[in-house]
């Protein structure tokens, strides 16, 4: 079984496999936030014309849902890259965003139709 990796780790291994290519010089803040616009449109591309059957049918295909899969990590990566060279602490920034949006969307007011509501 793989071993579960934290957040800080997938950072360093992103930050180990670009500074050994010498990337700093192509990943400021303006091309890093390119690469993760870039990234999810090409997640974006695989869903685009679809109904909600025919996207969610396109994950029972394998090769598909492997090419998804690796648009997802691509977006992941520049993320990561993001925060490590511009020091944001990501866990910090969801858990602060999810606060600010809790305010914003009070489950009374924005709730969906057929959902269950757990607090984590």
């Amino acid at each position: 079984m793989e071993k579960q990796r934290s957040l800080q780790d997938l950072a360093d291994i992103v930050r180990i496999f670009c500074e050994a290519r010498d990337w700093d010089q192509f990943h400021g803040p303006k091309d890093l936030a390119i690469g993760v616009i870039t990234e999810a449109s090409e997640l974006l591309e695989h869903f685009r014309f679809q109904t909600d059957e025919q996207s969610m049918a396109l994950l029972d295909n394998q090769q598909v849902k492997g090419d998804i899969e690796d648009e997802l990590a691509d977006v992941l990566f520049f993320l990561l890259r993001f925060s490590q060279r511009f020091e944001v602490d990501l866990t910090k920034a969801l858990l602060r965003k999810i606060e600010k949006s809790e305010k914003k969307y009070p489950v009374e007011k924005a709730k969906g139709k057929n959902t269950k509501y757990t607090k984590l």
